[in-house]
């Protein structure tokens, strides 16, 4: 039975209360990504490795074309530490990895090392 202009939810005592569905508002928060760590690679001084071994080295493994790889082992002759490049920590790693192990495939005490910027 039903009365005319009352509806059923009404009826059955249910004053105020929705049975209808519910929207929800879904906000997407974007999250902040941090900058990795970037590590300087270094050359150190010494007294047995050949310049041009040096100069070798920076193009080789640091993309240097002759001009700046010849500036940066000079920097290293003169000061005793030069900065090859600025990497983040894996690639920073390998690099260093490179040159030492190809430094001693030629017999060469060249150091190379890295460092936190």
């Amino acid at each position: 039975m039903s009365v005319r202009g009352v509806s059923p939810s009404r009826m059955s005592g249910d004053q105020g209360r929705s049975t209808g569905p519910t929207t929800s508002v879904i906000t997407k928060v974007k999250p902040k990504t941090k900058r990795p760590n970037l590590y300087r690679v270094l050359i150190l001084n010494d007294d047995y490795t050949p310049m041009e071994f040096v100069v070798h080295v920076l193009e080789k493994f640091f993309q240097k074309d002759a001009a700046a790889a010849t500036e940066i082992m000079l920097h290293v002759h003169h000061h005793g530490i030069g900065e090859c490049g600025v990497f983040t920590y894996e690639i920073a790693e390998t690099k260093v990895t490179q040159v030492m192990d190809f430094a001693r495939k030629h017999q060469h005490p060249l150091q190379c090392v890295m460092e936190k910027k």
